[in-house]
């Protein structure tokens, strides 16, 4: 009876997810309601936070699953394992095309914030972690001589530079670049980065 009345709950659990991810990626952030939910979800509210602590809680379940996402669409896009310079290349177009495709759901993850004094969790923590571990891995391979806490520091400060110009250019800002450019100037960015990455 317990093993089933655990199913029952990790399947509600899972539904309710996907039901928040799916809000999310038609209506954005700001729509998601913890009600709403609950009814499309058929339990009661009080059943939904019995789940998650809170709405924040669940924003960061869905979060996470957008992450893997970008991994496995990043993952698809060096599986061919070019040179280091166009694996990195490859992941920037991988990001831009998953931000384009999907772009509610990618601005999720940067328009979500945890309430002040509340640390984001050890296993969200390890989804961000990973991605940048992509971006690593042929970065290694150009710079054999760098510490592993080097190393996850600039992988980290290339996809931030690559989000910037990517956010920038997707929200219409007046410095982004404009849509039939974006894709070739990006390619340009990162020969910049490399530049930079592998000078010793």
């Amino acid at each position: 009876m317990t093993d089933k009345r655990s199913e029952k709950r990790d399947a509600l659990r899972t539904k309710i997810i996907a039901l928040a991810q799916k809000r999310i990626a038609a209506h954005g952030l700001s729509s998601l309601r913890a009600r709403d939910l609950a009814a499309e979800a058929g339990c009661a509210l009080g059943g939904l936070y019995n789940m998650f602590e809170d709405i924040d809680a669940l924003v960061l379940e869905v979060n996470a699953r957008t992450l893997a996402d970008i991994d496995h669409v990043m993952t698809r896009a060096v599986q061919a394992n070019p040179p280091a310079p166009q694996q990195l290349k490859a992941l920037a177009h991988a990001y831009l095309s998953f931000a384009r495709e999907h772009p509610l759901s990618w601005r999720a993850l940067f328009e979500h914030h945890l309430p002040e004094g509340r640390d984001v969790p050890d296993w969200y923590s390890e989804s961000l972690t990973h991605l940048m571990a992509r971006i690593a891995q042929p970065l290694a391979l150009l710079r054999p001589d760098y510490t592993p806490d080097v190393l996850a520091k600039r992988a980290r400060t290339m996809f931030a530079a690559v989000h910037g110009v990517v956010s920038i250019s997707l929200d219409n800002r007046f410095v982004g670049l404009a849509p039939d450019t974006l894709d070739s100037e990006l390619e340009r960015f990162v020969d910049v980065l490399l530049v930079g990455s592998t000078h010793h």
